[in-house]
């Protein structure tokens, strides 16, 4: 008996969910569809893969993931979905699962609604057509949703999915924000703990002493569904988010939004803004601070910062990290000796259990791994027995090339296509109307893909002179193999980051790990 594996999605909660984890009448009747049509062709269903409340754009669906997985474990002979759409709104990925690799795993695809089937060569083109449709339609919604939101900061509404510790949304009125008291009190004594002459660890230090939850915490506290990557000591104040409190203009009353930018309507992904892109509108929301004391608090802001040292210092400055909580390592001094130590022991009893070291050790250290390495490369002649400074650029260099491929054959499909269009018009198949229509619509798909191609390669003769160079090997390393002393540019040079450990008890050592950019 044939094994069908059931795929079910929708992009939205249905409104009459009864609690989170019902399911919306959507995904019944989908799974009611699906049950019956297998049942009907005497199938046994596999196992019934649902996602609810995520995009036919979203490639990391937990369930799709998963019957993915199961796919390629061959646990099933076919994936039975309602519609192609339902499975994926991309086209790269129809191509790539559809029509690449479920054929060599051995998987019928077929969505009933469409007729979409693997197992019928004959409607191929078809199901491309309708890969190309769902792709127009993620990008067409993407770019409506991208001006509407854009229209809607240029005058100043809020469209972000949480309001800004200290404000909430209001009920009446959609974007607009209204005073949170609870938290509004605590910026208030922020500031003023600030202007008063109190640093920003010594105010993150008394906050969290209290059992003030932090503003992620907050959210948390009163229902709202903020999710955050996991780390250490999530519900703690910390400097940044102090400092990033007090430089904030929605405190004054203006809308600052825009700050990051999505880098592709396929992927979630964001990415800063320079601030000159940024969407400021003033006087939409009443203030929190007062403009004499924000006045104050920027003044005091400026008269405390400090041009970046360079000399030594600061010459780990931010490349030094706690290996226990990953918080950025800070500089102290205490008798003319200068320390690295984290930074969250600052903050709040018991945060971390708090990494410390010399920064003249952590430089004798970095010297004689440097001289380690110089000397150990030096004596070798093969690659495998010296340092691989280009492995990344050329797992990237590949992972371009495979793109690359992905967009020939692309080019390949959409030519093909047009020329199908044309026999087919020739034939009366179709009308003149229609092949001038879907024939300009492939003819712009395949100068996209061909102005991808030109790009692509671009990066590749770009990784390659990147290669090139770091193959050099011997005469960059040579530049520091007889260093007394490190400076900014050096660390800067060769260091990504430090991880530094906590003193070995009974003994002087503190283990650190170099992470270098080589």
């Amino acid at each position: 008996m044939m094994k069908a594996a059931i795929y079910c999605r929708l992009s939205e909660e249905d409104r009459n969910k009864q609690c989170a984890t019902d399911d919306s009448n959507s995904i019944q009747n989908q799974k009611s569809m699906l049950l019956q049509y297998a049942a009907e062709r005497g199938w046994e269903v596999y196992q019934i893969y649902s996602d609810d409340d995520y995009t036919g754009a979203d490639r990391r669906r937990p369930e799709f993931m998963r019957l993915l997985q199961d796919a390629e474990q061959r646990k099933f002979d076919i994936i039975l979905c309602k519609t192609q759409s339902r499975f994926t709104r991309e086209l790269e990925l129809v191509e790539k699962y559809i029509h690449g690799l479920f054929p060599l795993w051995g998987i019928r695809f077929i969505s009933i609604v469409d007729n979409a089937d693997t197992a019928n060569k004959g409607n191929k083109k078809s199901r491309q057509i309708n890969g190309l449709v769902n792709e127009w339609y993620l990008e067409d919604m993407s770019e409506n949703i991208r001006s509407v939101l854009t229209n809607r900061r240029e005058n100043g509404y809020h469209i972000g999915a949480f309001a800004l510790y200290g404000y909430k949304k209001d009920p009446e009125q959609k974007g607009h924000l209204i005073i949170d008291e609870e938290a509004a009190a605590v910026v208030r004594e922020v500031f003023s703990l600030f202007a008063s002459g109190i640093g920003k660890t010594a105010i993150a230090r008394l906050l969290n002493d209290r059992g003030v939850p932090n503003p992620t915490e907050y959210k948390r506290l009163h229902g709202l569904r903020y999710k955050t990557p996991k780390s250490h000591n999530s519900t703690l104040w910390r400097y940044f988010a102090i400092s990033d409190m007090l430089i904030n203009e929605i405190y004054i009353g203006n809308m600052v939004q825009g700050k990051y930018g999505s880098v592709s309507y396929k992927t979630k992904q964001n990415r800063p803004r320079p601030k000159s892109e940024w969407y400021v509108v003033e006087n939409t929301h009443e203030p929190i601070i007062d403009r004499e004391l924000w006045d104050r608090v920027q003044a005091l802001i400026a008269q405390k910062s400090k041009p970046f040292i360079t000399g030594h210092i600061g010459i780990f400055a931010r490349k030094a990290i706690c290996a226990n909580c990953g918080y950025t390592m800070r500089t102290c001094k205490n008798r003319g000796i200068h320390y690295l130590k984290c930074g969250s022991r600052s903050i709040a009893k018991d945060a971390c259990i708090g990494s410390f070291i010399q920064v003249a050790k952590l430089e004798r250290l970095v010297l004689e791994e440097l001289k380690r390495l110089s000397a150990a490369y030096l004596d070798q002649d093969t690659l495998e027995q010296g340092i691989e400074f280009a492995n990344n650029l050329q797992g990237q260099k590949d992972h371009l090339h495979m793109n690359l491929a992905t967009y020939r054959k692309r080019v390949e499909e959409y030519s093909k296509g047009i020329r199908d269009l044309y026999m087919d018009k020739v034939k009366g198949l179709i009308t003149d109307a229609d092949y001038t229509e879907m024939a300009k619509d492939f003819q712009l798909n395949r100068e996209h893909f061909e102005r991808l191609i030109k790009d692509t390669s671009g990066q590749i003769d770009v990784l390659e002179s990147r290669i090139a160079a770091g193959d050099n090997r011997r005469a960059l390393i040579e530049q520091y193999i007889n260093l007394d002393h490190l400076n900014r540019d050096v660390v800067e040079t060769l260091i990504d980051h430090i991880e530094v450990g906590k003193r070995i008890p009974g003994t002087k050592d503190v283990p650190i790990e170099i992470h270098w950019n080589f």
